[in-house]
């Protein structure tokens, strides 16, 4: 049985978690500690991947990302590779379908950190980057840790944006979840079954990591 899809996933979400956590910190924290006019516009948008398709976000991506879209000539400009049907374009679909995935852990641990320590940073002399990078980040680790394996997870598991986008081109664009898919298409039920097995297992673990550490961060509030 061929595992490349298994490792494509997995390093797919890898790469997916890092970009998805710089990009969402900030954005989390302007969510939380800024406020101004229009900010409900922000969140929504922040949010709509949740609520729209996978196949209709994987259509508009694929018009971005073919040889005559925006995003598609941009990159071709730039590296004289196409976006489409690449690794490159699976990371573009996965960064823009799991952003709500790593934004809201994050602005849940930023929304419930003691404002009282930030005041007391600013008061001994702290810039606000000071502040995020010594008070807010380690005061909400747990928090930063359950959106990066809620990432991960879901990258995991994405299936219809990927297809859209990058097709199953073996050892390519081929992942884990589509790959199950073929192996069903084509009554291959013991590999589809293996597969999903694994998937499954992975999927448990990450759970259990997740509720682990949000019962022991709701402890540590309560002793404190």
């Amino acid at each position: 049985m061929d595992f490349t899809p298994l490792i494509l996933s997995a390093k797919l979400a890898l790469v997916s978690t890092v970009l998805l956590l710089i990009i969402a910190l900030p954005v989390a924290y302007i969510l939380v500690y800024k406020n101004f006019s229009g900010k409900f516009f922000l969140e929504s948008l922040v949010g709509l991947p949740l609520v729209v398709p996978p196949t209709v976000l994987g259509f508009y991506l694929l018009v971005l990302m073919g040889p005559k879209g925006f995003l598609g000539q941009g990159w071709t400009a730039l590296t004289g590779w196409p976006l489409a049907f690449t690794f490159a374009g699976l990371v573009g679909a996965s960064l823009v379908q799991g952003f709500p995935f790593a934004v809201q852990p994050i602005k849940a641990a930023f929304e419930k950190l003691d404002h009282r320590l930030l005041e007391m940073a600013y008061v001994l002399g702290l810039t606000p980057l000071q502040a995020f990078f010594k008070v807010i980040i380690p005061n909400t680790i747990n928090g930063l840790i359950a959106a990066a394996i809620l990432a991960f997870a879901h990258t995991m598991g994405e299936f219809g944006i990927i297809l859209m986008v990058g097709g199953s081109i073996p050892d390519k664009t081929k992942v884990a979840s589509v790959a199950v898919y073929e192996y069903v298409e084509n009554l291959q039920y013991h590999e589809a079954a293996v597969m999903s097995l694994i998937m499954v297992a992975m999927s448990y673990a990450i759970l259990l990591v997740v509720n682990y550490l949000n019962t022991h961060q709701t402890r540590a509030q309560a002793i404190t």
